[in-house]
């Protein structure tokens, strides 16, 4: 019984303290963007289980940025094709539940600049840049800035427009 007690707090002990620091970590916004913005496989996939495993507004919504951004990343084509569209359908539901929020247009708007034309997903590209050009002034000022550093290296947000 003790060596069982003492197994126990050894695991605990090695949770606290060892690499599964992910799953006390809390999600944030900034580690999110940073994630987004490496194209980094590993960086992505850390992002994953942080945001998976928290309770966050628009949890789906970062889910499936970083799904299709992943899916963008890897190797294996059916692989690629279904966290697509996973991601797709996740980051959609949310623009569908709340489509007045900003930054999920804008996370749409990164996917779509940067997807290949085969998964035909480009077709609100103009239409979420205004939407993001009219709402940036009322949006959360960590969200404009991160805004603000996507458009220096986009082709589509310009940041003399925001």
């Amino acid at each position: 019984m003790k060596l069982q007690l003492a197994g126990i707090l050894l695991f605990i002990s090695g949770l606290v303290t060892g690499n599964s620091k992910i799953y006390f970590t809390t999600f944030n916004k900034s580690d999110f963007y940073s994630a987004m913005a490496s194209q980094n496989i590993d960086a992505i996939n850390n992002e994953l289980v942080v945001v998976q495993n928290a309770s966050t507004p628009n949890k789906d919504a970062y889910e499936g940025t970083l799904l299709m951004t992943k899916a963008g990343l890897i190797k294996k084509i059916p692989d690629k094709i279904s966290l697509f569209k996973a991601g797709r359908t996740k980051l959609a539901r949310c623009i569908i539940n709340d489509s007045t929020n900003a930054e999920l247009r804008f996370l749409r708007l990164m996917v779509q600049e940067n997807a290949p034309p085969i998964v035909n997903y480009k077709n609100d590209l103009e239409k979420d840049k205004v939407f993001i050009q009219r709402s940036f002034k009322t949006l959360a000022t960590d969200v404009q800035k991160y805004i603000l550093d996507y458009s220096k290296r986009s082709k589509i947000l310009n940041s003399k427009d925001l």
